[in-house]
Formats: C-alpha cells, structure tokens, sequence
C-alpha cells in the first residue's frame, strides 16, 4: 500500500518522503522492519526511534526526530493514526456462509442465508440470527434470542434465554449474557429463598465483551450495554446495570446490582462498583479503586474508598513517609521529655 493511501486512509499528511513509498504494515517501534509504519505517541519512547528499522513513522504536530531515512506522517493523535493503519493491514476476515451439519438448530429459529454456524452450535426456539453472523463451534443459544446483522459469536460463548445482541457485536470466548442475577431474600429460618431472574440483557449495538466477561439479566427489566461500549476479559456486571454508549470497563471489574455506568466512563482494572450506584460521564476510577457512592461528571478517583486522585496522590506520597515521619514525632517526644526533666 502506497503511502499517500496511508495517509489518506489515517487523515495524516506526508511531510517527509515519497508518497509512492510501498508500506507492506505497521507495528511498533522496537519490532517494525524495513517496509512498515510505525508511531510515537509517548515521548518516553523517543529513543527507540535511533534504531527502529521502519521505514515510515506517525508523528504529532510537533514532535521532530534527527533521523532524515525514515518518512514522516503528521497527524494529531498518532496512536489513532496507527490503529486505522493496523486495520488496513489487519481486515476482518470475511466467511463464505456455511451451515455445519453437526450443529443444533431449532425448526422455529429464523437464520439468514449467509450466516456462518460451526460444529456444535446450539440455537434455540424462536431465535433470529440477522445476516452476516458468525458463530464459532460449541456456543449456545438458548430460547428467543436475537443476534443482530455482523456480530461474532466465539466458541464457548452461552447466551441466555431472551436476550438480545445488536448489530456488529464481538462476543469472546466463554463469556455468558444473561446468567441469573445474584437475588436472594432471607426467609423466616435464615435461608436463602433465590428470587426469579426474569429479565434479560441487550448489548446495543458495535459492543464488545471480552473473554470470560459474565453479565447478569435483570430479575425484571433488563440489564443494558449500550451503543459502542467495550467490556474487557473477566468483568462482572450485576442484574439491572446500565452501560452508557462508550463506556470502557476493564479487565476484573465488579459491577454490583443496578449501577449505572455514564457515558465514555473509564473503569480500570479491578475497579469495584457497589450497588445503586451512578458514575458521571467521562468519569475516571483508576486501577484497584472502590467507590460506596455516586461520581461526578468528568471526576478521577482512586482508592478504597475512592476519592479525588490528585487528593489521593498526595496521601500517597504523604503514606510513604510516614515511617520518616513517626521517627520524627518520637525524637520530638524525647526531646520534650528530656526538656521538661531539666526544667
């Protein structure tokens, strides 16, 4: 591929270089070869650029390099630039539509011609599965689902009764939509008496759930991930939650019952959500932090429990030297005492 395509293709301009130039891919710095492109997106990367052999690199506005070999592409946000060229490189493949005779389809479903179903599939009663589906060997679909036009269903996925995924989702392996919401109410012996799960869970659609990931139905209602909103490996979502549109949770995350999650919120790895909770959009948790209450819109926490992260860093630093500072109060302490004895 040319890179003037490159260019046209990323929304970035060619600076330095031959247009004509033959860009056979991209990959980052330390591993890209003679013939690909490559990014700067993080300054403390700067030095690698001495001895990367690619052949072209996605540079901000003003970011400059000493080396005069390598063709440059100026963009605003060169990580973003070098993602659109990874999918150039990288298309998803297409499937011719097939329909394995050792899978399992219920007369009533209605799948479209050009659907791909592996070996093993279940599908269930009264489910509709839109065109240009693919799904992987050993999934299940069970009673009334709907799986919408271009979605990927990977092997081990289990997609509970009555519930509904859009139109160019990624379902990874062995994740499950629609388990049972965690509800018990405590009867007069003590015991747990399991109140019926009889909602459901929608993914809108462009949603992601990564392998692992497990979300609840609602015992009423629905548990909802909206429109474009990434769910990483080994997440937890509770009965009755709301996922905003392009909200990133990742990998470990529990979300308790009916938390809702605003829009392009970021929670990040192990991050714990109680329960009736709201997170503004554009809020930030950040790693291993926990919050008992509501977030405000565009806030960044941390801890547990969470609060303000600059407030939290400078209780860090201050943690840090506590040992110092207990030293400190004990030599203050004897000085005190030695000099009430004089006195």
């Amino acid at each position: 591929m040319k890179l003037a395509t490159i260019s046209e293709k990323t929304f970035s301009r060619v600076e330095r270089g031959d247009a004509d130039l033959e860009i056979g891919g991209a990959a980052g710095l330390d591993i890209a070869r003679v013939g690909e492109i490559t990014f700067l997106a993080n300054p403390k990367y700067t030095p690698q650029i001495k001895a990367t052999k690619a052949s072209a690199i996605f540079l901000n506005e003003t970011e400059r390099i000493e080396r005069s070999d390598i063709a440059v592409l100026r963009t605003k946000d060169p990580y973003l630039a070098y993602t659109r060229a990874l999918r150039l490189f990288n298309p998803a493949p297409g499937f011719a539509p097939f329909i394995h005779p050792l899978s399992s389809i219920h007369e009533t479903a209605r799948v479209a011609a050009d659907v791909s179903i592996d070996a093993f599939v279940s599908i269930g009663k009264n489910c509709v599965i839109e065109s240009g589906v693919k799904i992987y060997p050993n999934a299940t679909i069970y009673d009334n689902v709907k799986i919408g036009s271009n979605s990927l269903i990977h092997s081990g996925v289990a997609v509970r009764e009555n519930c509904e995924i859009g139109a160019n989702c990624i379902i990874h392996n062995n994740a499950v939509i629609g388990s049972d919401g965690f509800g018990y109410a405590k009867d007069e012996n003590k015991s747990w008496l399991k109140i019926p799960q009889t909602g459901t869970v929608i993914l809108e659609d462009d949603v992601e759930i990564g392998a692992n990931a497990a979300i609840d139905c609602a015992s009423v209602g629905e548990t909802r991930i909206k429109r474009g909103a990434k769910i990483d490996n080994l997440v937890q979502i509770g009965h009755s939650c709301t996922i905003e549109e392009d909200a990133l949770i990742c990998a470990q995350t529990g979300l308790a019952g009916s938390s809702v999650i605003g829009k392009r919120v970021i929670l990040a790895g192990q991050v714990g959500i109680a329960g009736h909770l709201r997170v503004g959009d554009d809020a930030v948790v950040t790693a291993k932090s926990a919050t008992s209450h509501d977030v405000e819109n565009g806030k960044i926490i941390s801890g547990i429990p969470a609060f303000d992260n600059r407030d939290w860093l400078r209780s860090i630093a201050a943690f840090r030297r506590l040992g110092e500072l207990a030293r400190a109060v004990r030599d203050l302490q004897k000085r005190l005492a030695e000099k009430d004895d004089l006195d």
